[in-house]
């Protein structure tokens, strides 16, 4: 989402980087151009001057002008003036004394209220807690339909009630109804998925006012769609006027969007971004780190969150196994390659990985790499492999030229793309094996792997 911000800060910063010293027309010339940067990444406008604001504050100081290395200080106010702007600290969700914890979930239709209940009752549910979800929207056709789909895929539990059209207070009783039945059955969290509408208007704010009332919720999570930009920050803040939320899941975070929605929601609303969707699986949802999205727009990756993926999704045994392997010297087999690239295919799409890289060092072209890659090419990788005889996954030197033919056929490819999966591997051994003899960045730098 933040490609192009990116680029365009790195490009200020360097251009900072070239100057022998800083003074004020030069800084002034890049804060312009962040300026610019900010406001075509659909960055609220006040907050942009606001935000040049303070950084020209600090960046013109005598402090920095006579610091040593003063582009790299002025990058560092930037960054901590970012953070800032995002909200420092995560926020974490408010817990009720006496569960149920009520969450109600707001906002306009489209904007993925449906799904992201089921996501954050997923959450909840790898935390250890026991989410309950309802469905209060009586409106939208199968939209409690949708719901029960979504609790069925995710295993949590669902109040469905019943819906008499002959009852006004359908929603109210609905909402009444799961909170006891939560209570009774000894879910922690109640999530209350409600209606949305095409736009604000008055019926869905007095409704969501009643659902207030009677539930007395510890969150109210404003879901807005990051694709929408300024659209999604003007209704957030719509929405907390009406209702005071108490945070913002940010849907769609992974989609190309220019991310102006994320950095302006904050300072609109003054209510912190709570989590954010980065993807359709019911897994793919996160906390918002504002530092670490911070580390992303300014290059500097986000290996937290890389590191606590693996953590999550990779079997720390098989990978010590496979590290033991492959650094011993005597290398690893084809076998042990697609185990590898399998566990890497549990952490999500091979680009968002390469993302949480720091564009610095070894990794500086992988960056641009990652626009390339093709999440495809590891499904025909493993195909290949799956092609091949036992013998020859743990014996790559016997698969000859009719072999290789023999395993094309086998996995839908071209002979050509099997020598390139050997080449790959071929490089792979070595980079491992002389990982122990010489600096490992100079070597993946070096490294080229075509297609992938």
């Amino acid at each position: 989402m933040f490609e192009n911000l990116q680029e365009k800060l790195q490009r200020a910063f360097k251009n900072l980087r070239g100057q022998g010293s800083l003074t004020p027309e030069n800084i002034q010339e890049a804060l312009k151009e962040i300026r610019l940067a900010l406001l075509e990444a659909d960055v609220n406008f006040k907050v942009v001057k606001q935000f040049i604001d303070t950084v020209a504050e600090k960046a013109v100081g005598q402090q920095v002008m006579t610091q040593l290395a003063p582009a790299q200080q002025v990058v560092k106010i930037v960054h901590d003036e970012l953070v800032n702007m995002l909200g420092k600290d995560t926020a974490k969700l408010k817990f009720s004394s006496q569960p149920p914890t009520v969450i109600l979930m707001a906002g306009l239709q489209g904007s993925g209220k449906t799904t992201t209940s089921g996501k954050l009752a997923a959450w909840l549910k790898k935390g250890g807690h026991r989410p309950m979800l309802v469905s209060v929207d009586v409106y939208r056709p199968a939209a409690r339909q949708q719901l029960k789909v979504v609790a069925e895929a995710i295993k949590a539990h669902l109040y469905e009630g019943k819906v008499e059209h002959s009852d006004t207070p359908t929603v109210e009783r609905l909402a009444k109804e799961a909170r006891k039945e939560a209570a009774n059955t000894g879910c922690n969290f109640l999530i209350v998925d409600t209606a949305g509408r095409l736009h604000i208007d008055d019926d869905l704010m007095s409704e969501m006012q009643s659902l207030k009332k009677i539930l007395n919720p510890q969150e109210i999570l404003f879901v807005a769609d990051a694709m929408t930009g300024q659209d999604a920050v003007n209704s957030a803040d719509e929405f907390h006027k009406k209702l005071s939320i108490t945070g913002v899941i940010l849907t769609k975070m992974d989609g190309d969007a220019r991310g102006g929605a994320a950095l302006s929601i904050r300072q609109v609303t003054g209510q912190p971004i709570k989590f954010i969707g980065v993807g359709e699986k019911y897994d793919a949802l996160e906390p918002f780190h504002p530092d670490r999205i911070v580390g992303r727009i300014l290059g500097m990756g986000d290996v937290m969150t890389l590191i606590e993926k693996a953590q999550e999704n990779v079997d720390q045994k098989k990978a010590t196994e496979f590290a033991s392997k492959a650094l011993s010297g005597g290398g690893f087999s084809l076998e042990d390659f697609r185990d590898q690239l399998r566990q890497v295919k549990k952490m999500g799409s091979l680009q968002s990985v390469i993302k949480m890289l720091p564009a610095v060092g070894p990794f500086a072209g992988m960056q641009k790499a990652a626009e390339h890659v093709d999440d495809k090419q590891l499904t025909h990788v493993e195909a290949i492999i799956n092609s091949m005889t036992a013998h020859e996954r743990a014996n790559h030197e016997v698969i000859n030229g009719n072999r290789r033919k023999r395993i094309a056929r086998g996995s839908g490819t071209s002979v050509q793309e099997v020598n390139q999966v050997l080449r790959q591997y071929a490089q792979m051994r070595k980079m491992f094996k002389d990982m122990g003899k010489a600096s490992f960045g100079r070597k993946l730098a070096g490294m080229k792997f075509p297609g992938m």
